[in-house]
C-alpha cells in the first residue's frame, strides 16, 4: 500500500467529497453514521468492478483454450530425467507444454529451471497431481485444452519391480488406464507412450526388431507390455492417433548443462548404472556393484543398447510430428549396438578420471544377458538415427552436470 502524505500550512476548509455520484460531509466535521455507511458501500462497489475489468480475472488461461497454430503437449512425470528434457525440446521448439508429475521420482528443481528458462505466459505450467486419482486426472483435463500426451510418469526399476510388484502395476497399467480414458473423454486425438524394451525379455535373436515377440520377465516389463496391450486394444475402434516408443537403457545430459539426473537417495541401489558410476566416482558410495558376471555375452556381464537422452526425446518430438489419426506406430528407439557393463564401466572411468572401484556380485534378479535394437524402422518412418553413439561422450556431458549439482536440483520438492 503506498501512502501521500500532505502538508498543511492554513485551517482546513470544509467542503463535501464527492465520490460515485453521492455527496457526503467531512466525517471529521460531523459524525454522520449513514454517510460512513454509504462511502463503505461505494468503495466496496468500486473495488468490485475494478477486480471484474481486471484482464487477469476476466481472460481464460492460455492453457485451457486451443489456438491455431499452437500445440499444447501434456508431458506425464515431466519433473523426472527424460520427461523433462522431453519438455525443454518442446519449449525450445515453441510447443505449449504442461507438466503433470507427483514428485515421487522427479525433481521440483527440474521444473523450476524450465520455468525460468521459459517464463512467458502460456508456455508452461505445473501441476501437482497423481495421475493414481482418477478425480485429480479428470480435473486437468477438464481445465486444460491438449492437444497431445507425451506420457512418461512411471516407476522404471526392474530389481524394485521384483520386490514390490503390485506398486508397478498401479503406477505404470493402472494410471495408464485412467490417463487414456481422460483422454478419450476429453477429445485428446495424440498419444505418445512412452514405453521400454523390457517389453521383450530375453529374445533368443539378436538384435530385437518391433516384430519380435514380446515375452517380459519381471513386472516392471509385464506392467508396461499391459498398458500398451490396452493402448492398442482401445486404438482399434478410435481416431486417435498412437506412437508407443520402446527405448533402452538411456544415459546422458542436456548437452547445455541445465538438466541432469538426480535420483532420490534411498533409490540408488535400483538405479541406473551411469548413476552408481558417478555417485562411485565422488565418493559417495565406497565403490560399483556389478551384477552377473557369468552371463553368455563375450565378457560374462550384462549387454545393453545405451541410447543418450538427447537423442531419446528427439524420438519422441519426431514421433508427435508424424502420428497420424487412427493409426498406431511401434518404434524401437537404439543405437543399434551393445555395450556390455564393463565396457561401460571403462567408459565411465574415463569420463570421470576417477579410477572407480568394481565389485563383481551375483546377477540380480529380473535381468537378462544381452538386448539391443535394430533400429531401422524408425529410420525409415520417422527419419531418426541416434546422433550421440559415444559412450564417454555421453558420460561427460552428465559428469559435468554431476559435478555442479552435487546436491542434485538443490531444491525441495515440498509443495506449499
Amino acid at each position: 500500500m503506498l501512502n501521500f502524505v500532505r502538508s498543511r500550512s492554513q485551517p482546513r476548509v470544509t467542503r463535501p467529497i464527492t465520490m460515485g455520484g453521492m455527496d457526503y460531509a467531512d466525517p471529521k466535521r460531523k459524525g454522520n453514521f449513514v454517510g460512513k455507511v454509504l462511502l463503505a458501500a461505494a468503495l466496496t462497489s468500486l473495488c468490485i468492478i475494478m477486480l471484474k475489468q481486471s484482464p487477469t480475472l476476466n481472460s481464460p488461461s492460455p492453457f485451457s483454450l486451443r489456438e491455431p497454430g499452437v500445440t499444447h503437449v501434456l508431458v506425464t512425470g515431466g519433473a523426472g530425467y527424460i520427461g523433462s528434457h522431453a519438455a525443454l525440446r518442446l519449449l525450445k521448439e515453441n510447443y505449449r507444454v504442461t507438466i503433470v508429475d507427483n514428485l515421487s521420482r522427479g525433481n521440483l528443481g527440474a521444473v523450476r529451471v524450465l520455468q525460468n528458462l521459459f517464463p512467458e505466459p502460456g508456455r508452461l505450467q505445473f501441476i501437482y497431481a497423481d495421475l493414481g486419482d482418477a478425480k485429480s486426472v479428470n480435473k486437468i483435463f477438464l481445465e486444460n485444452k491438449f492437444d497431445a500426451v507425451m506420457h512418461f510418469a512411471a516407476v522404471a526399476y526392474v530389481g524394485e519391480s521384483t520386490v514390490d510388484p503390485l506398486k508397478y502395476y498401479h503406477n505404470i497399467t493402472s494410471n495408464t488406464l485412467l490417463v487414456l480414458e481422460s483422454m478419450a473423454k476429453h477429445d485428446v486425438k495424440t498419444l505418445i507412450y512412452s514405453s521400454t524394451c523390457a517389453t521383450y525379455g530375453e529374445p533368443e535373436v539378436m538384435p530385437i526388431t518391433e516384430e519380435t515377440k514380446q515375452n517380459p520377465i519381471n513386472p516392471y516389463g509385464r506392467a508396461k507390455k499391459m498398458a500398451e496391450d490396452i493402448i492398442l486394444d482401445f486404438s482399434r475402434n478410435s481416431d486417435m492417433a498412437v506412437m508407443i516408443l520402446r527405448y533402452f537403457n538411456v544415459i546422458g545430459s542436456d548437452p547445455e548443462g541445465r538438466l541432469g539426473e538426480a535420483p532420490r537417495p534411498e533409490l540408488r541401489e535400483q538405479g541406473r548404472i551411469s548413476g552408481a558410476c558417478f555417485d562411485a566416482a565422488r565418493g559417495i558410495i565406497p565403490g560399483l556393484k556389478v551384477r552377473g558376471t557369468d552371463y553368455k555375452t563375450t565378457d560374462g556381464t550384462c549387454v545393453r543398447d545405451y541410447i543418450d537422452v538427447t537423442d531419446l526425446v528427439d524420438a519422441h518430438v519426431k514421433a508427435l510430428q508424424k502420428a497420424q489419426p487412427a493409426k498406431v506406430g511401434i518404434y524401437n528407439v537404439g543405437t543399434g549396438k551393445g555395450s556390455s557393463v564393463k565396457e561401460f564401466v571403462d567408459a565411465c572411468k574415463k569420463a570421470t578420471g576417477v579410477n572407480i572401484k568394481v565389485d563383481f556380485l551375483e546377477r540380480r534378479p529380473g535381468d537378462y544377458a544381452e538386448v539391443y535394437s535394430d533400429p531401422t524402422k524408425i529410420k525409415r518412418e520417422l527419419n531418426w538415427t541416434a546422433k550421440h553413439t559415444d559412450l564417454q561422450e555421453s558420460l561427460q556431458a552428465a559428469w559435468r552436470w554431476q559435478k555442479s549439482h552435487r546436491d542434485g536440483y538443490g531444491v525441495s520438492n515440498d509443495i506449499y
